[in-house]
Formats: structure tokens, sequence, C-alpha cells
């Protein structure tokens, strides 16, 4: 899944602004613990797409600002990733020849 500060701080500061507690938004996504919400504030983990959307109604935040985020974390990723593959690719050449 996705992980960037970005999202982290983000999904804290909309909770903390809706005056809810993690606890309170573990119970009512159905968690056992809370500590599902705090690895998402720290930028341990990333909730999943659909739990995304329930937290935004959730908060009361603009969904499309969160998937300004999570897109922009996405093109992040994908960036690194090619740049990584194509310099490898570079570099086996650069041996073979």
């Amino acid at each position: 899944m996705l992980r960037g500060r970005e999202l982290a701080d983000f999904l804290k500061g909309a909770r903390t602004a809706a005056g809810l507690s993690q606890k309170e938004v573990a119970a009512v996504l159905g968690y056992k613990s809370s500590q599902f919400v705090s690895n998402w504030e720290r930028g341990l983990s990333s909730p999943p797409i659909g739990t995304l959307r329930r937290l935004c109604r959730l908060y009361k935040t603009d969904e499309k600002e969160v998937f300004r985020i999570i897109r922009d974390i996405a093109i992040r990723k994908l960036e690194a990733d090619l740049e990584r593959e194509f310099y490898a690719e570079k570099e086996k050449e650069t041996e073979t020849v």
C-alpha cells in the first residue's frame, strides 16, 4: 500500500479536527485496537483505499484532497521504481560492453 508522511499527517490532522480519538475511529471502522489508526498516522502503514473513503466521510474531509495525496505518493513511488530499474539496466549494459 501507499505510504507517505503527507498522508499520515493529513489523517491525523483530519481526525483531530473532527474531534475524534484514535480509539473512536477504530471502533467505527470495526477494529478492536486503535493501533491500526496509530500506525496510519505515524506513516508505518496505510489504510486500504475503501477505508480511506470511509475516513473521509467520518472526518468530513474532501475526498479529492485525499485522492490528490495518494496519487502524488503513487507517482513518486512509480518514478523511483522506474529510475532504479532503468539505471540498473544501464549498468548491466555497461558491464557487458
